[in-house]
Parts: C-alpha cells; sequence; structure tokens
C-alpha cells in the first residue's frame, strides 16, 4: 500500500482497502492454508514526528488440523489493527510502501487460538495403529498404561459406571 501521501504530510490521514495476497499462514509451528479473506480496510494517519497510526481490520478463513484427530477445521480470525509504528519501521515500511500482508500476518500469530478442536467430543487417533476413532473403532488392544497411572484409570471407570 503506498504511503506517500501520508508520510509527506503530518496530520495527513487517509483510508484505503488492501487486497491481501498471502496464500497462507507460515509459522514455526505449521504452515496454515487461508480458504477465505477480506480486504483489508485501513486508516493511516500521520501523527507527527515520525509516528504513524493505524486502524484497520479484516477476516481470515484457515485450515488448522484439530488437535485431537488431525482432520482440517475452519478456524475464523477476526483481526483489529490498532498500531502506533515508527514511519521508519523496517518490518513493515519499505520506503513509502506499506507491507500489508506482513502486518496482517504477524497480528494473525497475536490471536492464534491455543488449541483447535474439530468437534469438543472428538476421540482422536487410535495409538496403536492411527485410525480415525471419530469415523469408527480400530478393534486394537488398548495400549498398556503405566502402572503408577491404575489408580487414575480405576477413578475415570467409577465415573463411567455411574
Amino acid at each position: 500500500m503506498d504511503l506517500t501521501e501520508v508520510l509527506l504530510t503530518e496530520g495527513k490521514t487517509i483510508q484505503r482497502e488492501a487486497v491481501l495476497e498471502l496464500e497462507t499462514l507460515d509459522y514455526r509451528f505449521g504452515r496454515f492454508r487461508i480458504t477465505e479473506k477480506s480486504p483489508v480496510s485501513l486508516t493511516v494517519e500521520n501523527a507527527g514526528e515520525g509516528k504513524l497510526i493505524l486502524k484497520g481490520s479484516t477476516q481470515l478463513e484457515v485450515s488448522v488440523p484439530c488437535a485431537r484427530c488431525l482432520e482440517p477445521v475452519a478456524v475464523r480470525l477476526d483481526i483489529q489493527l490498532d498500531l502506533e509504528m515508527d514511519a521508519e519501521d523496517k518490518d513493515y515500511i519499505d520506503g513509502y510502501n506499506l507491507n500489508v500482508d506482513q502486518l496482517v500476518h504477524d497480528e494473525a500469530l497475536l490471536i492464534w487460538p491455543e488449541r483447535v478442536l474439530c468437534r469438543e467430543d472428538c476421540r482422536g487417533l487410535c495409538s496403536v495403529c492411527g485410525q480415525n476413532l471419530n469415523k469408527g473403532s480400530c478393534g486394537c488392544e488398548p495400549a498398556d498404561l503405566d502402572p503408577r497411572m491404575a489408580k487414575v484409570l480405576d477413578i475415570f471407570s467409577k465415573f463411567k459406571e455411574v
């Protein structure tokens, strides 16, 4: 997004929509495909003394694997931007251009869900054969548990009987 107009005039404010070119969100913990996205609505104000105020919003839908069964889950991210930054910020500003994709990429990380489940009662994968237990049982014998955990297992089995 071209910021020439706002960077050269103190007190100047511009409103623009920017099309996201991002196709994936790439982080240390994985690569996630963006399945839907809306344009980024931005207001940029030159606050003087080399400071810019950015306000805006966008929505993304990202395909994230379920934490238990690994099936893809559509996760909606509503990104609200409200930042004050230095006009010389090299992370987002190159010359007179704002890197909107990088800004949205970084803001999405801040609101990333801690854990994604396809449904609350997801049964996950069999620890022996890898069968998705939501689609049916596999017939594998339950894995041997550490004998120190036998008491805990007894407590849970008593609650199942009630």
